[in-house]
């Protein structure tokens, strides 16, 4: 069954005379498919009401977190196109959840901030996954923010701020 340990596979891969089984943690692995799968569900069931999916949901979170970041800002940090980011920011734009404004200096930047209603919007996207977040962390016990969050920091690529 999905999500519990393996042991004919182990046995399996122990009889062929390969310990490739034990090197790969498949517990772990299956428990992130299954913490993202529920953790993405509330705000899944929002979006698409709107008519939008999870790559809206990343740009209008980190434009509401980071007012006035540069469509090259954007870019860096969802590592995406900018044929992907170029369709979907418009779709926001569109809709009324982001506006853009030129940069002071350089006409041809864009700085991109949340109307009211993108910041509605973006709370409403963010409240069940924070009480998810909390429920989880109260079940863990005393220092478990700090715990997962170094685990976390730690599961990031060494050259993400």
């Amino acid at each position: 069954m999905a999500g519990q340990p393996n042991q004919k596979a182990e046995q399996d891969a122990s009889a062929a005379g390969t310990d490739t089984i034990e090197a790969v943690d498949f517990e772990i692995i299956e428990l992130f498919f299954f913490a993202y799968r529920d953790f993405t569900s509330d705000p899944d069931v929002i979006l698409e009401k709107r008519g939008f999916g999870r790559a809206h949901h990343r740009v209008l979170h980190f434009v509401d977190r980071e007012p006035g970041m540069t469509v090259a800002d954007l870019l860096d940090t969802l590592r995406i196109t900018k044929q992907s980011l170029a369709r979907v920011l418009k779709q926001l734009i569109d809709s009324g959840y982001i506006h853009q404004v030129a940069g002071p200096e350089d006409r041809r930047q864009r700085k991109l901030y949340t109307t009211k209603e993108g910041k509605t919007l973006a709370r409403a996207l963010a409240e069940p996954q924070s009480r998810r977040i909390a429920d989880a962390m109260a079940k863990t016990g005393p220092g478990a923010r700090e715990l997962v969050k170094r685990f976390l920091a730690g599961m990031k690529n060494a050259d993400d701020n």
